[in-house]
């Protein structure tokens, strides 16, 4: 039968049946209307829309744990601890060793209503933070790549036993390595993701397919080459893959432009969105969702039509 050889119907000769006028021939194969179009516009739509969220998951995620990682390097906290007697005369010994550390900027004194702020979480507003043995905590900004923190640590043992120097090392690992496991999972959501729409539409693909048997035969029979069979099979569904994930998209991008600025409240689902150049980058997900139909339509109409004979 003219046309019947599968081994002829590679995806350059494919392809271009898509890019041509030859595919447009064979378009009418495909019911231009019913559940399969339905279900695959909502089905790519769906899945654009989620995947919009990933990528700004993926995105945020991963300047959260710069910025992390950033502003939890930019400073330390030194901790003075003695008794009350001898607390200020401690608290001056340590400033007098920071403000000689290279690659330190000015040390600052906390007054006692930041430290009132930084306990009210645990003891409320009405506790009094004075009658509390609370030690003395002074910041001392990095500003020089010289800062070295186990030599300050050790000089500080020495001369001001009671400072003890805190480089946020301990904070700073946990929330770093959750935000890098936040921006995998975003990662591994828009993978699947792409698996999970290329399954719908190789399902929605061979439900065209299977109830256009009778068509196909009959086609085979006047001498169409399979070639034009699959590429009007190809084209639609590549088309509505296309349609659905950039109104998917678009409508994805307009739910992330409504969330409120990272600067509104400050938390972290207020800085999942997109930021200067990363608004260009959802506009490529129709363009994956196209290649996921048109990869997924292939296969399906090779295996059908392979085994249709």
């Amino acid at each position: 039968m003219r046309g019947g050889n599968m081994r002829g119907l590679n995806l350059m000769a494919l392809w271009r049946g898509l890019a041509g006028a030859e595919g447009g021939k064979g378009d009418r194969i495909v019911p231009p209307t019913g559940f399969t179009a339905q279900l695959t516009l909502f089905s790519a739509g769906a899945m654009a829309f989620l995947a919009v969220f990933a990528l700004a998951l993926a995105l945020a995620t991963g300047r959260l744990a710069d910025r992390w990682s950033q502003e939890l390097a930019g400073s330390v906290t030194v901790r003075v601890s003695a008794p009350v007697a001898e607390q200020e005369a401690e608290v001056q010994s340590a400033l007098s060793i920071l403000q000689t550390t290279p690659g330190a900027g000015q040390p600052r004194l906390l007054p006692q209503d930041e430290l009132a702020q930084l306990l009210e979480p645990w003891f409320g507003p009405d506790m009094p933070v004075d009658a509390l043995p609370v030690p003395a905590l002074i910041d001392l900004p990095v500003t020089g790549d010289d800062f070295d923190a186990e030599g300050l640590r050790l000089r500080l043992e020495a001369e001001a036993p009671g400072a003890v120097l805190d480089d946020h090392t301990e904070w700073r690992r946990p929330l770093v390595s959750a935000a890098q496991r936040l921006r995998v999972l975003g990662i591994v959501s828009l993978v699947l993701i792409a698996a999970a729409s290329a399954a719908m539409i190789t399902l929605a693909a061979k439900a065209a397919l299977a109830a256009n048997l009778q068509v196909i035969r009959v086609l085979r029979l006047i001498g169409a080459r399979d070639l034009t069979i699959a590429t009007a099979f190809v084209r639609r569904f590549t088309r509505r893959a296309a349609v659905g994930s950039v109104i998917g998209t678009l409508a994805g991008m307009g739910g992330i432009a409504l969330l409120p600025d990272a600067s509104a409240a400050g938390g972290f689902l207020t800085g999942l969105g997109f930021q200067g150049w990363d608004w260009l980058m959802p506009l490529t997900i129709p363009l994956v969702a196209a290649g996921v139909g048109f990869l997924a339509t292939r296969w399906a109409a090779l295996k059908m039509l392979e085994a249709v004979r």
